[in-house]
């Protein structure tokens, strides 16, 4: 199924300079998605590598729960302070290379992880991480925002986030027994090493853009448009609680598994994978049906807004019941955790692709992952200092789901209707010349 449509402007749709949009006869895209698909799931496993180490690297290096927890983190730190460069260079200049200079950096950076040894010299490379795959999340939705319209963006949106999934699922079952059976160093190499292959069939497969982007320079130099809309400190801020629990998850599943539920390495690879397994299995699933049912008639706003609720309140729900449960259901707990971070993810980047549009959606998706980052970043500290201080993961598992609760209430009620915002009337600052789509600004 060939997923490109043509999008055409309507007659009351706002005039003025557009990105363009790829047109029917435009071929190879499917295999670009491919492309984006494999990429996640290569970002996610170079992400989540330290954790699957973790055990055995803590032990190596004879660092503390707290260090451990800032190497974990120390990736954020440029990655998010990065989003919202990385928003206006795929705004402002060709994805194509920006994303594949980036996917350079990181690829390169996993590798070099492999022969280092020491705390600082750790901390370092982890940051240099956070530099090349800042790029990442802007590339994606400029690329998925240009070439696919409302009624397939949700399926290439899933397919996105099942390849975010599978990596740190695919990371945890053969990462968990390749670090087992040979050290966690060979294991960084080869991920490196090997991940950029990558780069010749993105070289060769991705279209360069059709021509230059002339958009007004208070649009591409400024955020004030931006900064005035209330659903873009909304997506921001549900973007917070999504990456708080996806992070804590990542960095920390690993350890709990072993460390507070003394599972074999064996054992934690094959329960760790399952939850990352179900969350690929039901992001893809709802994204499906969310293009069926907004093809169908249904609203947008319904449907896109509607998964964000379940998914976060199912979330909170099964992090108690994970917490709580014994030995024998903890694989039923990690599945259904899975299940809901799927539903709860299948539309957090569908929803800021349609309210930004193909203008806009680098540096929205840059604010976006900015602040979201903020809490991808707190999560794995966060948690280090109280297992440090509790020697139990019972605290960090409830803050987690009080989290979820509160993403649940942020993007249902603080982002407004999806529909694309006319930004030529938001920079104008003219209220009467907003469209019905143009989103309410903050006072």
């Amino acid at each position: 199924m060939n997923l490109i449509a043509s999008r055409e402007p309507s007659e009351t749709e706002p005039r003025g300079p557009r990105e363009p949009i790829a047109s029917p006869q435009q071929r190879g895209m499917n295999r670009v998605l491919f492309l984006l698909c494999l990429s996640v799931l290569i970002n996610y496993i170079d992400r989540s590598n330290l954790s699957i180490a973790a055990p055995l690297l803590q032990t190596e290096l004879g660092i503390s729960n707290t260090q451990m927890g800032a190497l974990l983190s120390a990736f954020f730190w440029t990655y998010a302070l990065l989003q919202t460069p990385a928003g206006w260079m795929v705004d402002r200049f060709d994805v194509k290379w920006v994303f594949a200079i980036g996917f350079l950096v990181w690829s390169s950076a996993t590798a070099v992880t492999g022969i280092l040894h020491g705390f600082m010299a750790m901390l370092l490379i982890r940051v240099v991480l956070g530099i090349g795959e800042s790029v990442a999340f802007p590339s994606y939705s400029k690329i998925l925002c240009g070439y696919f319209p409302e009624e397939s963006r949700g399926f290439a949106n899933a397919l996105i986030i099942a390849g975010l999934a599978l990596g740190p699922a695919i990371g945890i079952l053969i990462g968990g027994n390749v670090v087992d059976e040979f050290g966690w160093r060979p294991f960084f190499l080869a991920l490196g090493l090997v991940g950029l292959l990558w780069l010749i069939p993105w070289v060769a497969w991705t279209p360069r853009r059709p021509q230059p982007t002339r958009i007004p320079l208070s649009l591409w130099s400024g955020w004030l448009p931006l900064f005035r809309q209330r659903s873009a400190w909304g997506t921001a801020l549900g973007q917070a609680c999504v990456n708080y629990f996806l992070y804590f998850l990542v960095t920390w599943l690993p350890s709990y598994l072993v460390r507070g539920r003394h599972l074999s390495m064996q054992r934690m690879a094959l329960d760790g994978s399952l939850l990352f397994l179900m969350y690929a299995i039901a992001a893809t699933i709802c994204g499906k049906l969310s293009d069926r049912w907004i093809s169908a008639g249904s609203s947008p706003t319904a449907v896109r807004k509607g998964s964000m609720a379940v998914g976060c309140i199912g979330l909170g729900i099964s992090m108690v019941l994970t917490t709580i449960a014994a030995d024998r259901f903890l694989p039923q707990m990690l599945a259904l955790t899975g299940i809901m971070m799927g539903i709860s993810a299948c539309a957090t980047w569908a929803i800021s692709q349609t309210l930004a549009g193909p203008e806009m959606v680098g540096r929205w998706t840059g604010l976006q992952n900015f602040v979201g980052n903020l809490g991808g970043a707190m999560a794995p500290v966060v948690t280090g200092f109280l297992v440090d201080r509790t020697g139990s993961f019972h605290w960090p598992f409830l803050i987690t789901a009080g989290v979820a609760w509160i993403g649940a209430f942020v993007w249902t009620f603080m982002i407004g209707p999806i529909e694309q915002v006319n930004w030529h009337a938001a920079e104008t600052k003219i209220p009467s010349t907003f469209s019905p789509s143009a989103q309410t600004p903050l006072p």
